[in-house]
C-alpha cells in the first residue's frame, strides 16, 4: 500500500475504493447466495414439482437478465454509486416479502414475483461496481481486477452461500437461513454504498432523446462492434452449465447415488474455493503469458464441457464416493476460472463505450439464469439428466468454437504481418 500527496492509496496498483468494494461484493454475494444450493430441493419436498421450481428460477433469471444489462448502461448515466443503493433495495424488499408471503405461506403465486423482485438486487449492486472497476484499474493489472471481483463474487455467492447453510441448517432451519441472509447483505450493501465513488460518470444531456439512445447504447454497440455481441454469448454459456446444477443435479446424485443436501452443499462450496484460489493465478497467467482469448477458449469453454461430462459420469464409476464427486468439484472449479478473462477481453473491444460493453456481458451473465432453468424446465422430462447435461455441454463447445472470432486488435495486427511474411516468402 503507498499513500503519495494528491493521490488516493493503492494496493498492488489497484485504488483502496476498489479494495474494498470487493470486500462489499463477497459479503453481499454470500447473503445473496444462501438458498442457491437448497432451495429447489426445498421447494420440491413442499410440494412443487421439478417444473414449477425451474419456472421460478427461470423468472427470477429473466429478471435479472434486464437488471444485468440495465446495471452498466444505468452506471454511465447515474454513476455507480446511485445504481448500487436501487439493488440493495429492491434486493431487501423482495427477500422480505419472498419469505413473509411466499414461502412461509406456500404460495407459488406470490413466489415467482417475490423472487423475480429480489433478482432485481445483485446485478444493479455488483455490475455497476463491476463497471466502476473496469473504469477505475490500469489496463496492465485490468484483467487481475476483474479476476479479484468474480473471485470475491463467486466466494460470497458459492463458497460463503454453500459452507455456511451446511453448518447452519441444522441449527436455524431454512427460513432462518433466509432472514440471516438480510444481515449480510445489509452489511456488504453498506460498505459498498460508502466505498464506491461517482468518479467514472459522464456528464449526460437531459433530453428524453439522449437519454433513450444511452439506454441503447449496449444494443447498438454490438451493432457497431459484433465481437462483443459474440462475446455476450461466450457469456451466457460461461453461467449457463454450471448454473443449471442446483436445479436438478442434488436432486439426481440423492435419488440415484444416496448423496444427501449437505454432502452436495460440502462439494459445491469446495469447488467454488478452488475457483476463487485459481481466479487469482489464471488471470496473471493469461495477462503475461497465454493471452485472453486462448484462456476463453481452450480452459473456460472446451474444459467445462469436457468437465461437465466428467461430472455426470463419475458416480457411475465410482459410485456414492464422495472424495470423487470432490475431486472432480475442484477440478471442475479450476477450469472454470478459464473464463475470467472474458470481461477485459470484451472492455478492451470498446475502450471509450467500457460501460455499454459490460451491459452486454452483464446480460449474458443475467440471461444464463434464465436459460439454464427453461432448458432445465423443458428437457429434463424428455431426455432426463443425460441429455439436459450433454445439451449444456454442448453449449461450451460451441462456445470454444465462437472464440474463434475474437481476436483483439493486436491479435489481428499479428496476423497481418504473419500473412505478409508468409506471401513475402512464398
Amino acid at each position: 500500500m503507498k499513500t503519495v500527496l494528491g493521490q488516493e492509496r493503492t494496493l498492488g496498483g489497484l485504488p483502496m475504493g476498489v479494495v474494498w468494494g470487493f470486500v462489499a461484493t463477497l459479503i453481499f454475494m454470500a447473503g445473496d447466495g444462501l438458498e442457491h444450493a437448497w432451495l429447489s430441493p426445498y421447494l420440491i419436498e413442499k410440494g412443487l414439482t421439478v417444473q414449477q421450481s425451474a419456472t421460478l428460477f427461470a423468472v427470477y433469471g429473466a429478471i435479472l437478465a434486464i437488471a444485468s444489462y440495465f446495471s452498466g448502461v444505468l452506471t454511465e448515466m447515474w454513476g455507480p454509486r446511485k445504481v448500487m443503493i436501487i439493488g440493495l433495495l429492491t434486493w431487501l424488499l423482495g427477500q422480505v416479502l419472498f419469505i413473509e408471503y411466499g414461502l412461509k405461506l406456500n404460495n407459488y403465486a406470490i413466489m415467482l414475483p417475490t423472487y423475480g423482485i429480489r433478482g432485481l438486487g445483485y446485478p444493479l449492486f455488483c455490475y455497476s461496481f463491476l463497471v466502476w472497476v473496469t473504469y477505475r484499474s490500469p489496463d496492465r493489472i485490468l484483467a487481475t481486477a476483474v479476476g479479484l471481483f468474480w473471485a470475491a463474487w463467486s466466494g460470497g455467492l458459492y463458497v460463503v452461500g454453500s459452507f455456511f447453510p451446511a453448518y447452519m441448517l441444522p441449527k436455524i432451519g431454512y427460513i432462518g437461513l433466509l432472514w440471516s441472509a438480510v444481515a449480510w447483505v445489509l452489511v456488504g450493501g453498506i460498505i459498498g454504498c460508502i466505498v464506491v465513488k461517482d468518479d467514472m460518470r459522464k456528464e449526460q444531456k437531459g433530453n428524453p432523446k439522449e437519454k433513450l439512445k444511452s439506454l441503447l447504447s449496449g444494443f447498438t454497440i454490438c451493432i457497431e462492434q459484433p465481437k462483443v455481441a459474440i462475446g455476450g454469448v461466450v457469456r451466457i454459456i460461461n453461467s449457463t452449465g454450471i448454473g443449471s446444477l442446483p436445479i436438478f443435479f442434488p436432486l439426481y446424485l440423492h435419488s440415484e447415488y444416496g448423496f444427501t443436501t449437505e454432502q452436495f452443499l460440502q462439494m459445491w462450496g469446495t469447488m467454488w474455493f478452488a475457483n476463487i484460489i485459481f481466479n487469482l493465478i489464471i488471470p496473471y497467467i493469461s495477462d503475461k503469458w497465454l493471452g485472453w482469448r486462448k484462456t476463453i477458449q481452450w480452459l473456460g469453454s472446451f474444459g467445462m464441457g469436457v468437465m461437465l461430462l466428467v461430472m455426470l459420469y463419475t458416480p457411475q464409476v465410482f459410485g456414492s464416493s464422495f472424495l470423487a464427486l470432490n475431486i472432480v468439484g475442484i477440478l471442475m472449479g479450476i477450469t472454470l476460472c478459464g473464463f475470467v478473462p472474458l470481461s477485459a477481453l470484451v472492455a478492451s473491444l470498446a475502450p471509450e463505450n467500457k460501460g455499454s460493453a459490460m451491459a452486454i456481458v452483464s446480460f449474458g451473465a443475467g440471461m444464463s439464469y434464465f436459460i439454464a432453468p427453461a432448458i432445465v424446465g423443458a428437457f429434463i422430462g424428455l431426455i432426463g439428466v443425460h441429455g439436459v447435461m450433454w445439451i449444456f455441454a454442448g453449449m461450451y463447445f460451441l462456445g470454444a468454437y465462437l472464440m474463434k472470432f475474437m481476436k483483439i486488435p493486436s491479435e489481428e495486427k499479428q496476423d497481418e504481418r504473419d500473412f505478409l511474411q508468409e506471401k513475402h516468402a512464398g
